[in-house]
């Protein structure tokens, strides 16, 4: 009886032993990952889901050996988390290290630029080739529509905000106009709620629309409010705005560089020297400063300007039509 005791005893801390061997292999030893290894955590995904993606990667010997490294690693550090996201790992590594790298590791960031004055086509085309595209059989009018189901406006034109987007490199590009339409938002109302009294604007749309038009022509801030009164001005006397960078909008692709004097008569919904008031839509993303220049413009009676063209990008203002010309004599013509 003791034998067949003590012959147990040893099978059992003998199957214990392998036990904690073939464990702790499991755990500590590094295997090598694949090459260029790059794991995705989708969102709202745990660690049980990774386990499964690690092993189904072939990045670990089994999705337990994970497991069990995270009910360690979750003894000494309660409740550890995991974002969405790639994360990029490379060489070797045990499921032990797998699982403190990705607990603190940020993951993988794509960077996504929206420039001031760009239209929506030229943002769409700007953004970067490994962003996952979601929208490429969308319309400007459906993507919004997603977007934002209750919005007036008929395209995104002008409704995503320029800004520099630095996000996880698994967002799509949907998400990506969600979140500059949202700041847009937010940063309209904000200028709309704060803007000067007495301006030629129905709604924020409309400000939006002035804005567009600043950010077309001029980048100088001290430019851009002397720009929004000379509008301002006209509108509130009914006159035409005659800005060129409406009329180059509404060419479209037929704009090579030149606007000829056919361009300006050929009337389209953008062509401000044939219609009155503000275009139906903008043309561009306006940049915070044009959205300020446009709610609080100077206080000022000009109702002309034109560029200097003489390298400095400033323009020059004038109150009478007379002097308007004067200026185009003198900085276009040359004379």
């Amino acid at each position: 009886m003791k034998k067949i005791l003590s012959r147990t005893i040893y099978l059992i801390v003998f199957i214990l032993f392998i036990t904690i061997g073939f464990g702790s292999f499991l755990l500590f030893y590094p295997k090598q990952l694949p090459d260029n290894y790059r794991l995705l955590v989708k969102n709202s995904q745990g660690w049980n889901e990774v386990a499964s993606t690690l092993h189904n990667d072939k990045a670990v010997n089994h999705k337990l050996s994970v497991k069990a490294a995270v009910r360690i690693y979750a003894y000494f550090n309660p409740n550890p988390t995991i974002q969405a996201g790639f994360y990029h790992m490379s060489g070797k590594y045990s499921a032990w290290q797998i699982v403190q790298h990705l607990a603190v590791a940020t993951p993988d960031k794509i960077r996504i630029r929206i420039a001031e004055g760009h239209t929506f086509a030229q943002i769409r085309n700007s953004f970067p080739a490994d962003l996952k595209r979601s929208t490429s059989n969308l319309s400007e009018t459906e993507i919004l529509s997603q977007i934002d189901p209750k919005s007036e406006a008929v395209n995104l034109e002008g409704l995503l905000f320029p800004d520099t987007y630095i996000e996880s490199s698994n967002i799509n590009e949907l998400e990506i106009y969600r979140i500059a339409y949202k700041k847009m938002q937010k940063t309209l109302n904000k200028v709309w709620e704060n803007r000067d009294q007495g301006l030629p604007y129905n709604n924020p749309y409309e400000l939006l629309i002035m804005a567009s038009i600043i950010e077309k022509e001029t980048n100088l801030p001290e430019d851009s409010r002397k720009v929004s009164a000379v509008f301002v001005n006209r509108l509130k006397i009914n006159m035409k705005l005659q800005t060129d960078p409406t009329v180059i909008y509404g060419m479209g692709d037929k704009y090579q560089g030149k606007i000829h004097k056919e361009d300006l008569q050929r009337d389209t919904p953008y062509n401000t020297y044939t219609r009155h008031g503000l275009p139906p839509t903008p043309i561009c993303a306006p940049s915070q400063a044009s959205l300020e220049a446009a709610a609080h413009p100077a206080d000022v009676t000009y109702m002309y300007f034109v560029a200097k063209q003489d390298g400095s990008k400033e323009s020059h203002f004038s109150n009478t039509l007379q002097e308007h010309n004067e200026a185009v004599q003198r900085y276009i013509l040359k004379k």
